[in-house]
């Protein structure tokens, strides 16, 4: 049985499918498109889907959709109804959109992929719930989901055993942890539903000296965790805008312009919201815990991406154990249709237990040596381990900051260790030179570390692997890697195992022989506002307009130095939206 998960037209659209429960593709719109969160219908995803499976769409049984466009329909009128006449300008802008695509789901995948078969829908949170519990490692399990909103629900409490789970508890719109902190993203000057890490990394810098003034006039906290908003504040559930002049006299201070100097004010403001975000979703997990008894937790939604939250629950949370979906956002709601129509709908055994995130597009040595080819592009061809025993050397010789490409690429927001940068995280010049030379982004942002699972312990102060960058945990005081190391001694580990990445793992063992560090630095393959390079041709095209000093495709390693002047008729910025 073939099923095909789709989610689009919000945010991150993707698609992922199953043959017989188990799971052959999965990759996100924007990888192809090359459009930063392509909300689009995604037909390069879903033609990948059916590729790698080796089906066309005739074959599908089912199509399964992340979501339920009437009910979301019916919240969005009734909220403009309720804010009426303050929503006009954003009725106006947004339901000839609903009327004309958003609300023809079945239609648009007819007309777009072809497909004639039957459509099911799940809930925008029994998709995320899915996501988290089904692949998950456990066979019973807590749910917390928690994003900005989906149909009404904007958070979801249940529990998960065999091949189903029930969702208990919700909170509903316009009472949303995820809007509050994307209110902040946009009065920081950062970009809504796109820079809300950038919050996240930018609190270390500040003090929570606003914490007690949100709790007090923004957000009612409840013991259990659940919370209403002072909707005073806000203009989201009306307007064009997260915020409004109540929120700037509250703060006294405007909204920043996004090209405007961060000052302490913002660096304390980050540092705030973040604290309560932290304490709201504590208060959740703990009410959940001494509900359900149960010993394991799985999150996803767009939440459950902060991992500064989650290392929290960890460290001082009641659950032995924490799952989070990788690709915790909009996007693994694909995935996650797909398994709730397979386990719960149909009620087949589970059969996906994700172990990696590598999930997308693979190239061959042939087709990256036909693309070198094609541009006259010297590189050297070595064997795999020569490649590996190379790359390591110009790292730590050469002090080499280098493009990463191998093997499939990730599902979810983090690279790891397909489409990576990396370079020594020894070298404290290593932090700007990637933020600011390549990447080409705010120097204030961390950088995460790669290490080899079996050493973690040892660098870093954590008890448990974490193969998705979604912890965050202290640096050990004796250990000295300060390119990944946050102004609060803090980092965003990924454990890496050679079950899981055999090529990251081995150059990080032969890294750690040559120089006693099993460390990396390992940031995603892109420059600001670029998704994920996916193709030998992205990588190539991103090394040459950036520093980058080696780039290394399968076993094809090229230097900068050697390299013909690229040529190009147009400013490859203007591709990008800056976030």
């Amino acid at each position: 049985m073939n099923i095909l998960g789709i989610s689009c037209f919000y945010h991150d659209s993707a698609a992922a499918l199953l043959r017989d429960g188990e799971l052959v593709a999965a990759v996100h719109e924007e990888r192809f498109s090359r459009k930063r969160h392509d909300p689009d219908l995604p037909v390069n995803a879903v033609e990948y889907c059916l590729k790698e499976a080796g089906i066309e769409v005739s074959d599908l049984d089912y199509v399964a959709f992340y979501d339920k466009p009437f009910i979301k329909f019916e919240r969005i009128l009734m909220t403009y109804l309720a804010t009426f006449p303050r929503s006009l300008p954003s009725f106006t802008k947004s339901i000839p959109i609903w009327l004309k695509e958003k609300l023809w789901v079945p239609r648009m995948i007819g007309q777009g992929l072809g497909y004639e078969g039957e459509i099911l829908f799940a809930e925008h949170h029994q998709s995320h719930a899915a996501s988290a519990f089904l692949p998950s490692p456990y066979d019973e399990a807590a749910i917390l989901t928690l994003d900005g909103v989906g149909e009404w629900a904007t958070a979801t409490q249940g529990i998960g055993r065999g091949n189903s789970f029930e969702l208990t508890r919700e909170i509903r719109f316009p009472h949303s942890l995820g809007l509050l902190y994307s209110a902040f993203t946009y009065y920081l000057g950062f970009k809504v539903n796109s820079a809300e890490y950038k919050v996240m990394g930018a609190a270390p810098y500040g003090k929570p000296v606003y914490a007690d003034k949100i709790m007090e006039d923004l957000i009612d906290i409840r013991d259990d965790g659940s919370f209403k908003l002072n909707m005073k504040y806000f203009a989201y559930d009306y307007g064009l805008t997260m915020t409004n002049k109540n929120f700037d006299k509250l703060f006294d201070k405007p909204r920043r312009d996004s090209e405007d100097e961060m000052e302490q004010f913002h660096w304390d403001m980050a540092a705030s919201v973040q604290k309560v975000t932290e304490e709201v979703v504590l208060m959740m997990v703990r009410d959940l815990h001494q509900r359900t008894g149960l010993k394991n937790l799985c999150m996803a939604g767009g939440v459950a991406l902060n991992c500064v939250s989650n290392g929290r629950i960890i460290r001082e949370g009641p659950f032995e154990n924490l799952w989070v979906q990788p690709a915790a956002g909009d996007a693994g709601g694909a995935l996650g249709a797909a398994l709730f129509v397979h386990n719960a709908v149909l009620d087949k055994p589970r059969a996906c237990r994700m172990d990696h995130s590598f999930w997308g597009p693979a190239y061959s040595d042939e087709e990256v040596a036909s693309y070198l080819d094609s541009m006259n592009a010297p590189s050297t061809k070595l064997t795999r381990d020569d490649m590996i025993r190379e790359t390591a050397r110009r790292i730590d010789e050469d002090q080499a900051i280098v493009g990463w490409f191998q093997g499939r690429t990730e599902w979810g927001p983090r690279a790891l260790g397909s489409r990576s940068i990396i370079a020594d995280a020894r070298n404290q010049d290593n932090w700007k030179r990637v933020n600011l030379k390549i990447k080409f982004r705010e120097s204030f942002r961390p950088f995460a570390p790669a290490v080899l699972a079996e050493k973690a312990s040892e660098w870093f102060d954590i008890d448990r692997e974490s193969p998705y960058m979604l912890l965050v945990c202290q640096v050990r005081e004796d250990k000295n890697v300060p390119a990944v190391t946050h102004v609060d001694g803090s980092a965003r580990l990924q454990t890496v195992t050679r079950d899981a990445h055999a090529e990251f793992y081995d150059l990080l063992s032969e890294f750690d022989s040559r120089t006693g560090c099993p460390i990396l630095i390992n940031t995603s393959f892109n420059v600001r506002g670029e998704p994920i390079v996916c193709t030998p041709e992205d990588a190539y095209l991103c090394f040459m307009r950036t520093n980058m000093d080696v780039l290394v495709l399968g076993n094809h390693i090229l230097d900068k130095r050697n390299q013909p002047e690229l040529s190009e008729d147009f400013d490859w910025r203007d591709k990008f939206e800056l976030d």
